[in-house]
């Protein structure tokens, strides 16, 4: 198994730097676009169809997090061959699929999507057994409801906190494994334990990326997701210079 190296608040700051550059040497902004708005179309169009799902809309919408390290395949390729020396357009984001863990990395991505719909399914959960009994004939309603109401904020309370512990499971399996397996050839198993023990090693720096993160997912989804188009990439090349520096 590879070397652990700790890390510091220094070095998420260097990763986020080396990021932005990454991100100004090949922007990808129209890729992530062409992701973020046909999925935010269709749950948005979904939830107008169907009063039902207005519950789930926003941990749908939050589940993009979930999604999100495999949505940045592309980035950690597009890093890995500018460490290289290669000059890069956002052409090469596609060249992850000659990896020699393509297999390995596909398993992980459907390892994320089956946490993803387990989010979804704790998420009615907890709407079932605090908000359900309230009616509302539509958002507004809705809306009012959650935030009026005492199982309103009991939903909101229990929502994020299994929303936390969602998240903190992510970056656990996540933080280094993708990345890994594109510059190795890796198992998926050796790539998740891997990044388990970074995290392990590193808790007080995982911890501070892990909410500097949701802050600027958060911040990028305001002006109406455009921002993701941006923050999500530079996010995705900032994850594989922490690799670098954790992993030896």
């Amino acid at each position: 198994m590879p070397g652990i190296r700790r890390i510091g608040v220094q070095d998420l700051m260097q990763a986020l730097s080396l990021g932005v550059q990454d991100f100004m040497a090949a922007p990808t902004q129209l890729l992530f676009l062409g992701m973020i708005y046909p999925l935010v179309g269709v749950l948005a169009a979904a939830t107008a169809a169907q009063a039902d799902l207005f519950p789930l809309l926003y941990p749908a919408l939050a589940g993009i997090s979930i999604m999100g390290p495999l949505a940045a395949l592309g980035m950690y390729e597009l890093s890995r061959q500018r460490e290289l020396g290669a000059d890069v357009t956002w052409r090469n984001a596609l060249d992850v699929r000659h990896s020699r863990s393509l297999w390995s990395i596909a398993w992980l991505g459907a390892v994320l999507l089956a946490v993803f719909i387990a989010w979804l399914a704790v998420a009615e959960s907890i709407h079932a057994a605090t908000m359900a009994t309230l009616p509302h004939a539509g958002m507004a309603d809705f809306i009012a409801n959650l935030l009026s109401t005492r199982e309103g904020w009991t939903m909101i309370i229990a929502g994020n906190g299994a929303g936390l512990l969602f998240a903190m499971l992510v970056l656990t399996l996540t933080v280094v494994s993708f990345p890994m397996m594109l510059d190795r050839d890796v198992g998926m198993l050796d790539a998740i334990v891997t990044s388990f023990r970074a995290v392990w090693h590193n808790p007080f720096p995982m911890a501070i990326w892990g909410l500097m993160v949701a802050g600027l997912l958060l911040l990028g989804s305001l002006p109406l997701f455009v921002g993701l188009a941006f923050i999500m990439p530079i996010l995705g090349h900032a994850t594989w210079h922490l690799y670098r520096r954790m992993v030896v």
